[in-house]
């Protein structure tokens, strides 16, 4: 029988256990191929809508699978420019993060909220503080990054919150990278 204590570290185990499952689907099936800056890149010249609809499934699939959110920002940029490829990249990578906290909270629930751990308690007690800035906060620092979004989504924080901080978090980063991706094509005569 299973006591209230024990709880969290089942959730805990059960997001380990479908991130798991996710990550070896993806390799095994061959689709981790799909996940290359010049795959992106020809999915965006030969099919300019259905290449944002795949950049966008691709962006949410690879930030549970700990795909580098950099590279599909590297390959919009180098396809799209550094606007264009910067307006894709904030819808996908917003839309990214929903799903990821969605899929996260489905199987983890608030599993973080629920351990008896001193650290963690003051953690979320500031998250519970500000919750709104302190994900706009990590979202400056560590963009879609998928052990974030895991974090924030068994936090227990209210998704309404995530997704504002998320919203008001990514513009800057994006806009940073998107210069710098740009600037490397150019130095490289990459675009």
């Amino acid at each position: 029988m299973l006591n209230r204590s024990t709880l969290p570290y089942l959730r805990l185990l059960a997001v380990a256990l479908f991130l798991g499952v996710l990550f070896a689907t993806f390799e095994l099936s061959g689709w981790r191929d799909h996940f290359s800056r010049q795959f992106l890149h020809d999915q965006f010249i030969e099919h300019r809508l259905n290449g944002v609809l795949i950049f966008v499934v691709l962006f949410s699939l690879g930030n549970l699978v700990q795909i580098p959110g950099w590279i599909f920002l590297a390959a919009a940029v180098l396809a799209l420019g550094r606007s264009w490829g910067g307006v894709v990249t904030y819808l996908a990578a917003n839309i990214s993060c929903a799903v990821t906290f969605l899929s996260i909270r489905l199987v983890g629930g608030d599993a973080l909220r629920q351990l008896k751990n001193r650290p963690a308690r003051r953690l979320l007690e500031q998250l519970d503080g500000h919750p709104i800035r302190s994900v706009l906060c990590l979202r400056i620092l560590f963009q879609t990054a998928p052990a974030l979004n895991y974090a924030l989504a068994m936090s227990g924080v209210g998704f309404r919150q995530y997704m504002l901080g998320t919203l008001l978090g990514m513009p800057l980063p994006i806009a940073v990278y998107c210069l710098f991706f740009d600037f490397l094509a150019r130095l490289l005569h990459l675009g």
